[in-house]
């Protein structure tokens, strides 16, 4: 079994920035491909970021791409989402996700782990 436990949240005025974490416990965390996703009242989970073992590769939804970073610390079994020029329409519940594969997934389904989520709201 693999923990993830998310931190960071809050709340934050347009064009701010926030560093959210992620700190996996559990069997081989740190040999696992690690993802944000992101879901606000109504709508689908939605792939924000993803970054495979080592952090060699990465990918991003087109959305965030240019504004957010995805990392990880293996010496810390942390991963972090530093968000900058934050919008109002990033204001969601960040999830962290583990998969249990080696590569880099922007899918839902292949994600095994998932923390509680944090909350992230920009003011306009």
């Amino acid at each position: 079994q693999v923990q993830l436990v998310e931190s960071g949240g809050g709340l934050v005025q347009a064009g701010g920035s926030l560093r959210i974490s992620c700190a996996a416990s559990g069997r081989t965390s740190r040999w696992l491909a690690m993802g944000w996703f992101r879901q606000t009242p109504g709508k689908e989970r939605e792939f924000v970021a993803a970054i495979n073992w080592s952090g060699g590769s990465t990918s991003y939804a087109d959305s965030v791409k240019g504004r957010f970073t995805i990392s990880r610390d293996n010496a810390k079994n942390t991963v972090y989402l530093q968000m900058n020029s934050l919008k109002p329409e990033d204001t969601a519940v960040y999830y962290c996700a583990a998969d249990a594969s080696l590569g880099v997934s922007t899918n839902v389904g292949d994600y095994d782990y998932w923390g509680q989520g944090t909350q992230v709201t920009v003011s306009s």
